[in-house]
Formats: C-alpha cells, sequence, structure tokens
C-alpha cells in the first residue's frame, strides 16, 4: 500500500515553529494507516494524528520518542528513558509500530525496540489508531502507531538544517548532548527527490538530585551516538500514478563509557552509574528498511495503493550476568543479539462512491515472512532457534452511507500464518549443571478470522455519536515461549504457548466541535481470553497466557482563545485484571508492565508576536494501587516548556524538560518490577538550545 501525502493546508509546518496550532489551519485529515483512507473527524473509533508542529514542541525539550508518544497519546505508559519500549502500551497492550505502513514490531521475538528504528527530524506526522486492529496483520492488539516520513517537497529545490545543544542544569561536560540535521529536496520534471541525514551524541542522564541515572541491560539512549539516512525517489508516470523507492537506515549504539551501581530498592536507593569499562559491547539498534510503492489514483474508478518491503533489523543487548562462560580459563559473560529479516507486501485497492455515493469498498492482500533468531554474541550459542514465518491474509472493509448524517461500517479480514523450527536444545544458562533441553522441531499453523463493525452518526452540525467493534490478532513472543522451554519431551507442533492472541475492542464516544473549541470523550473495553500477562520469574520476564480485561476512560478537550493562544486538556483512566489462577475469572490488577497510570495533561500554545512563540505542558501521573504493596506507584508531575524565537535567518528554540528538577522513580522502575538492578530515577532538569533553518 502506498502512503500518500495527505491534504493539509498548514502554513506554519513550513518553518516547523512552536506556534499553537488551530483547527482553521487543517483541512480534512484522511490517515493513511487506514486501509480504507478514513478522515480522522469520520472515524468509528477514536483516531489521533499527531502533526509536525507538535512534534517540534516536545521536540524543543527532549529527544526521547518515548516520552514523546507519552506526552501527546493519553493511554500511551511513561517513557523508561531507555534503549527499551518494554511496558510502554497503548491501553495496556501492545501497539504495532509502523514507518510509512511497513511494521516494525518482530512477530517472532519481540526485543522491545520497535519504537526505536527512525529519528523524529525524518517523521512529518504519527497517526494513532486506538484499540484492536487488523488492518496491517499482526500485532496491533492495542492500537497502530505509524510514523509517517517526510516526503519531497514539489517545485524549486529546498532545504533545511538544524542544530542543537542539550545539557542538564549543572552544565556538566559528560551530560553535553548534540544533535545536527540536513534535509533537501526537491522535484525536476516528472521525478522529485528527499534526502535527508541526522547525527546525535547524548550525554549521560542526571536526576533531580544532579546524580547520574543509572545504566543497564538491556540498553540505553543516554551516553549513545545515533544517525539516521533516509532517502525517497519518486517518478510520477501521470498525473495520476507514482512510483517511490525509499530507504531508511537507523543505528543507535551506546557509547560504553560507563558501568551500573546497583541499587537498594527495599531501602529507596536508586540504581546509578559511574564511569568504568563495561564487560562485553554496547547495546545497539541497527535497521535498514527498503520499500518501493506504487499508487494510482483513477485505475478505472478504483484507487489502487501497493508496496514491497524488505528489513534487515539487528538489536544487541548490553552484557548481563545470565549467559556465564569460560573463556582462558576464566569465568566470563555473554550477550544476546536479536536478528530478524523480513520482507513483505501488501496491496489495497478502494472504490468510493458506488450506486450513487452510498457506499465506498476497499479490498486487498498482504503477505509477509519473517526470519528470526537469537544468538549469544560471544560464544555463537543459540539462545532461541531460527524461526520462520510466514502469512497471508485477505481483507475486505465497507462503508455504508445510509444518511447523510449516519455511516455504517464493517469488515473481515481472514489471516494465515504458519511457523517452522527446526529440532534444537535450550542453551545452559548456568555454566555450571547441564540443564540444556531438546525440543522437537514443527510446523504449526494458525487461521483466524477477525471483523470489525461501526457506525458514526451526525447527530447535529456540532456533535457526533460513533461506536465500533474491533479484532486484532497477534503472536505472543514466539521467542520468549521457546527459549524458556524447561520440561524435556516437548515439541513445537503442542505448545498451548504458541496459540495466537486474539483480542477485541468495544468503544462508544462522540465528538463536539464548536470551532474554536472541541472535545471528544470515549469509552473503550479490551477483552481477550487468551491474552499473553508478562511476569518476573527469576529476574526474568516471561509471558504468561492468561484471559485479561481492560477498561478505561479518555478525555480531551482544546479551546482556542483567539488567535494567538490554545488550551489542551485530556485525562485517561484504565483498569485492568487477568486471571492468574485459571479459574476463568480475572481476578488481579495489572500493574505497571502491562498499563499505564491515570494521566493528565494539559498544554497552553501561545503566539505573543509574529516572531516569537510558547509552550508548556503539565503532566501529571497519578497514584496506583496493586495486589503487591511493592509495585504500588507513588504519582509525580512533570512539566515541560519552549520558547520559539524568528531571526532575521532561521528560528532559535529553548526548551526545559523537567521544569522544577523534580526527583522521582520512574513508572517502569516503581510499577513494573521488583529488582535492584532496575530501579531507575527520571531525568532531572534538562536544557536545550536549538537553531533551525529553511532555505
Amino acid at each position: 500500500m502506498a502512503i500518500s501525502s495527505t491534504s493539509i493546508a498548514f502554513a506554519a509546518q513550513a518553518q516547523d515553529s512552536l506556534e499553537p496550532l488551530t483547527e482553521a489551519d487543517l483541512g480534512p485529515i484522511t490517515v493513511s494507516a487506514t486501509r480504507n483512507k478514513t478522515e480522522k473527524d469520520k472515524s468509528p473509533r477514536r483516531v489521533t494524528v499527531i502533526q509536525r508542529q507538535q512534534i517540534e514542541q516536545q521536540l524543543a525539550s527532549t529527544s526521547d520518542p518515548g516520552q514523546v508518544l507519552a506526552n501527546l497519546i493519553p493511554s500511551y505508559s511513561p517513557s523508561r528513558q531507555k534503549l527499551s519500549n518494554a511496558g510502554e502500551t497503548l491501553r495496556g497492550r501492545d501497539p504495532q509500530y509502523l514507518v510509512d505502513g511497513v511494521p516494525q514490531t518482530n512477530p517472532l521475538r519481540d526485543s522491545s525496540r520497535d519504537s526505536y528504528t527512525v529519528d523524529l527530524s525524518m517523521v512529518e506526522r504519527i497517526e494513532v489508531i486506538y484499540g484492536a486492529s487488523a488492518e496491517h496483520g499482526l500485532g496491533a492488539t492495542g492500537g497502530i502507531i505509524n510514523f509517517v516520513t517526510r516526503r519531497p517537497e514539489g517545485g524549486t529545490l529546498s532545504q533545511h538544517a538544524g542544530i542543537s545543544l542539550t545539557t542538564d542544569d549543572d552544565g556538566q561536560s559528560d551530560g553535553l548532548g548534540y544533535k545536527a540535521d540536513y534535509r533537501v529536496s526537491g522535484a525536476k520534471g516528472k521525478w522529485d527527490y528527499l534526502v535527508a541525514a541526522s547525527w546525535q551524541e547524548r550525554g549521560v542522564f542526571y536526576d533531580g538530585n544532579d546524580e547520574a541515572v543509572g545504566v543497564a541491560y538491556p540498553g540505553e539512549i543516554q551516553n549513545s551516538t545515533s544517525y539516521d539516512l533516509l532517502g525517497k525517489l519518486g517518478y510520477w508516470i501521470d498525473d495520476n500514478q507514482e512510483i517511490q523507492l525509499s530507504l531508511n537506515h537507523f543505528d543507535l549504539e551506546g557509547n560504553g563509557d560507563y558501568v551500573p551501581v546497583v541499587g537498594d530498592r527495599a531501602n529507596g536507593v536508586e540504581t546509578g552509574a559511574e564511569k568504568g569499562d563495561p564487560i562485553g559491547d554496547p547495546g545497539y539498534n541497527n535497521i535498514t528498511t527498503a520499500r518501493i510503492s506504487y499508487s494510482h489514483a483513477d485505475w478505472h474508478g478504483n484507487e489502487l495503493d501497493a508496496q514491497i518491503y524488505t528489513q534487515r533489523f539487528r538489536a544487541q543487548f548490553d552484557t548481563t550476568p545470565f549467559f556465564p562462560y569460560t573463556e582462558d580459563g576464566q569465568p566470563a559473560f555473554d550477550q544476546t543479539r536479536n536478528e530478524s529479516d523480513k520482507i513483505g507486501s501488501q496491496f489495497t485497492f478502494n472504490r468510493q462512491g458506488m450506486f450513487d455515493g452510498l457506499v465506498d469498498i476497499a479490498t486487498g492482500v498482504d503477505l509477509l515472512q519473517d526470519e528470526t533468531q537469537q544468538v549469544l554474541v560471544h560464544t555463537g550459542r543459540t539462545y532461541v532457534p531460527e524461526t520462520r514465518f510466514r502469512s497471508y491474509a485477505g481483507f475486505l472493509q465497507t462503508d455504508l452511507h445510509l444518511t447523510e448524517a449516519l455511516t455504517v461500517t464493517g469488515g473481515v479480514r481472514r489471516e494465515n500464518a504458519k511457523l517452522k523450527v527446526d529440532d534444537y536444545a535450550t542453551i545452559d544458562r548456568s555454566n555450571v549443571t547441564d540443564d540444556a533441553v531438546d525440543v522437537g522441531g514443527g510446523e504449526p499453523s494458525f487461521s483466524e478470522t477477525l471483523y470489525n463493525a461501526g457506525l458514526t452518526y451526525q447527530a447535529t452540525a456540532w456533535g457526533q455519536l460513533y461506536a465500533s467493534y474491533s479484532e486484532g490478532f497477534g503472536m505472543p513472543d514466539v521467542g520468549r515461549v521457546l527459549r524458556g522451554i524447561s520440561t524435556p519431551g516437548q515439541d513445537v507442533d503442542d505448545l498451548l504457548e504458541l496459540t495466537p492472541i486474539v483480542t477485541d475492542t468495544r468503544e462508544v464516544g462522540t465528538r463536539l466541535d464548536w470551532g474554536r473549541y472541541g472535545l471528544e470523550v470515549s469509552y473503550y473495553q479490551s477483552d481477550s481470553d487468551l491474552g499473553q500477562r508478562l511476569t518476573e520469574r527469576d529476574g526474568r520476564f516471561v509471558g504468561s497466557r492468561e484471559k485479561t480485561e481492560i477498561h478505561g476512560l479518555e478525555v480531551t478537550g482544546r479551546a482556542e482563545v483567539g488567535e494567538r493562544h490554545r488550551f489542551d486538556l485530556s485525562y485517561a483512566q484504565a483498569e485492568g485484571r487477568s486471571d492468574t489462577n485459571g479459574n476463568g475469572r480475572v481476578d488481579t490488577k495489572l500493574t505497571g508492565i502491562n498499563i499505564a497510570p491515570d494521566t493528565v495533561t494539559a498544554s497552553w500554545g501561545a503566539t505573543w508576536s509574529p516572531d516569537f512563540s510558547s509552550y508548556i505542558q503539565a503532566v501529571h501521573y497519578i497514584d496506583r494501587e496493586t495486589e503487591d504493596p511493592q509495585l504500588d506507584f507513588d504519582g509525580f508531575t512533570l512539566v515541560n516548556a519552549s520558547l520559539s524565537h524568528a531571526l532575521p535567518v532561521g528560528r532559535a528554540q529553548f526548551g526545559i524538560d523537567n521544569v522544577f528538577d523534580k526527583d522521582y522513580f520512574t513508572y517502569y522502575s516503581q510499577s513494573a518490577r521488583i529488582s535492584d538492578e532496575y530501579y531507575f530515577k527520571g531525568r532531572g532538569r534538562t536544557l536545550k538550545l536549538g537553531y533551525q533553518v529553511d532555505f
């Protein structure tokens, strides 16, 4: 499926300024992550489109993509501030991350690195579809987060350059960070092109007490270096047809200058860091994605979108004590690396306005092959055996415009998948006793038929009601299952733990739009008869197949005061339980590894003059209690602020993250796991100065 450019009249976008976004700036927004190209405000489910200007407001004070998502998506978990999005859920379940519609999630061994595959300087907007979805195949049990990268700008040559400097509030030399990015695009004849590059050096993070934030497995974004290279080349066959080739390479690697200092969770002592030479090699993310797309806006009255993609994904984890071995007679520790190679395609046909405008239809076929293994880097041992996953799916989606006010939608997707695993043996994790287990291979196959239905009713010129039911299909973490087998005599074909996860979401909501004022309220229930709840066992997380039920409320409102001020307010509340004893009834509250805390977010954007604007945001995470008092969450409030000033040439920005230098333990550290090694504080007050120019 080709990801087409949305028609958005957004003047401020040209300068990537911090001026407040008003509804008048935007025309109808088509959400490219929906296969039937639904308009945002006509969807029967909650949809958010985060514009470039909103991304810039966040990047003015932070470069952490997890924090950007948490600040802008009410039901997204607080950032871990690590090179891992484990525990960062959407509505209490895993989102499916896409880049231009290409799945970033690895269905066989979820390394929880799939939100760190593209630099946000390359992203034009972020589309968020809430709730279970089967539109892009496996993985969207909590929703879809689609990063839409920048497109070539038509016309003459255009260029952009930006630089920034980040530091803690004490200005310590090892806390300094730098970033530079450059972009050039244009068109000539029937060709258009874009080339973009970014480079970033991150310093050490310091907490509210000016102590270095702890480092640990599985990897860090602090004290790291990253770069991203993006290229696009398009050819317009005629006014309706385009072929585009795109290539993106993203690399983030730790610098390896610090070692962890184990904390004492029982006594409130955080995990720390000190200068030193870590054992082994630094962790990294290394992802290369190639994509060729074709779109035809009027193929015998149909819209045709097709794309073929391939991705090479490598995620290396830092060294842990879980993989000992002997080297030259001396004890040593190994580290793991996920290796995933996938190739896939998506083909979509859209026909709109059939039968005098009564019916819109979208249909298509998706194909995917993924080959994944997890290896031990230094000894060459196999931690997760090579596993091949193949799937093919067809879908049909229909919109019925019964009246000018009432639209009914419905769809079906048939998913067929097969795994192939050869005979293998688990590794001896102790290096003392032989606890390896022989496991028989197999080729289990799965088929699921997934449905969705919804309606939107425009009750008044300013009020709309919507309701929907949708199902999502996901695989459990196959690698986590295969590597964790401890009972001899098992084979892959008979593992209940490999049964697919089918999640359904029921949602009702209303959208109210009074021009300069708007309000959206939605309530949802998300159930899975055989979900996957991460639980900690012997210092490691394993997937427990349990019935889970989650329900929540989301409220967002905006107010535009005059032409210069915009206020936004949101509230997200969620409760979740799982069936831990297998009696068919959910009985135990979900903890922070699975579900976000209740959250209140408020922001104010102001344009004081054509040259000067400001933005301030406060996010309050509310206390939460669980069955285990050790995992109770003590909430906190974080504030970020930024200023933007137009210069004779270009624009300068100044941002402050954690304005009041709040000293706190992260949500994950408090509520996800009980560990002295993972008891981290969050980043303290951070200053960022940037400059960018378009020419």
